[in-house]
C-alpha cells in the first residue's frame, strides 16, 4: 500500500514538474513574442545604424525623456552639442568632418530649403529651441551632405504614422555622418506628440543618436517625446500628401510601411542664417 501511495505521489510530482516546465516555456515564449512584437512595430528601423526611428519600450523611456528634455529646454546648448559616432555593423557613414561644439547659434530662427523632384520644401526651423541640430543640419546642408539624396521611406495611416523620413546619403536607412548630436526639444506632455507639419530627428531609440535623417510628419503621429523637433513645415506639405496617397512599395507595404512608391529625391538642401544671431558655421568643421 505505501509503494503504491509512494509511487502515486511520485507520479503527482512529476505531473505537477510538468506543467510547471511548461508554464515556464510558455512565460518565455510570450516575453520573446512581445520583445519582437515591440522590434516589428518600430517604424522606420534603420538596419542597425543612425537613424532609426522607433517606438519600442517607449513606455518605459517616455518618463525619463521628459527629465532630459525639460534639462535641455532650459539650457539647449549648455554641454557639447557633438560627438564621434561609433560605427556599428552595417552603417553607411559618410565622413564630412563634425561641426564646432562652439559658436553654436542659439536665438532665432532659420529656413531649410528642400528643392525636391516633387517640388519645393521649406521648413522653419526653431534655431533657439533646437539650436545643437539645427547648426548640425546648416552645417551638412553647407557639405552638400543632403543632395542627389532619395527619401527612403515612408509610413502611411495603415501603420498608424504618418511620417516620410529623409537624409540618408546611402539611400538605405543605415547611413549618416560620423558624428551624432545630442537631444534637444523634445515634445513631452503634447497630443500629438508630433502633430502635421513637424519636422523631426530619427534616432536609433538610444539617447543622443541622432544626426542628419530627419522625417516630415505629414499627418498627426503619436510617437514617444523621444525625437528632437527641428521645425515646422510652411510650404510644400502637400507635396509630401500626395506622394502618400500613392503608396508605398516592400515586403510590409500592406502595413503601411516601406519605400514611397513615387520616389522622392532631394536634388538640394540649404539653410539660411539664422536671424537675430551671428550666422550658422555652415561647411565649416
Amino acid at each position: 500500500m505505501a509503494s503504491s501511495r509512494n509511487r502515486q505521489r511520485a507520479l503527482a510530482r512529476a505531473k505537477l514538474e510538468r506543467q510547471m516546465a511548461r508554464r515556464a516555456a510558455t512565460a518565455r515564449k510570450r516575453r520573446q513574442t512581445l520583445a519582437i512584437i515591440g522590434i516589428v512595430a518600430a517604424v522606420l528601423v534603420v538596419g542597425g545604424g543612425t537613424g532609426a526611428f522607433i517606438w519600442a519600450n517607449a513606455g518605459k523611456d517616455t518618463k525619463k525623456k521628459a527629465s532630459a528634455s525639460a534639462s535641455a529646454t532650459a539650457t539647449p546648448a549648455a554641454a557639447s552639442c557633438y560627438k564621434k559616432a561609433t560605427a556599428q555593423s552595417g552603417q553607411k557613414l559618410k565622413d564630412v568632418g563634425m561641426p564646432s561644439n562652439t559658436d553654436v547659434p542659439k536665438s532665432g530662427t532659420q529656413t531649410m530649403t528642400i528643392k525636391a523632384n516633387i517640388g519645393e520644401i521649406d521648413v522653419k526651423l526653431d534655431t533657439a529651441k533646437a539650436p545643437c541640430n539645427v547648426n548640425s543640419f546648416a552645417y551638412l546642408a553647407g557639405k552638400k551632405f543632403f543632395d542627389k539624396t532619395t527619401c527612403h521611406r515612408m509610413t502611411t495611416k495603415a501603420s498608424g504614422l504618418e511620417v516620410l523620413q529623409c537624409g540618408d546619403p546611402s539611400g538605405t536607412g543605415s547611413g549618416g555622418p560620423t558624428y551624432t548630436v545630442k537631444d534637444e526639444n523634445l515634445p513631452t506632455g503634447k497630443k500629438p506628440t508630433y502633430p502635421t507639419g513637424t519636422v523631426a530627428v530619427a534616432n536609433t531609440g538610444q539617447a543622443g543618436s541622432g544626426s542628419s535623417q530627419f522625417f516630415i510628419v505629414y499627418g498627426n503621429s503619436d510617437l514617444p517625446a523621444s525625437y528632437t523637433v527641428i521645425g515646422t513645415v510652411t510650404k510644400g506639405l502637400d507635396k509630401v500628401q500626395a506622394v502618400a496617397k500613392k503608396g508605398v512599395t516592400g515586403a510590409n507595404a500592406a502595413k503601411g510601411d516601406g519605400a514611397p512608391k513615387e520616389k522622392v529625391t532631394i536634388d538640394s538642401l540649404r539653410v539660411s542664417a539664422a536671424t537675430g544671431a551671428s550666422p550658422s558655421p555652415s561647411g565649416k568643421s
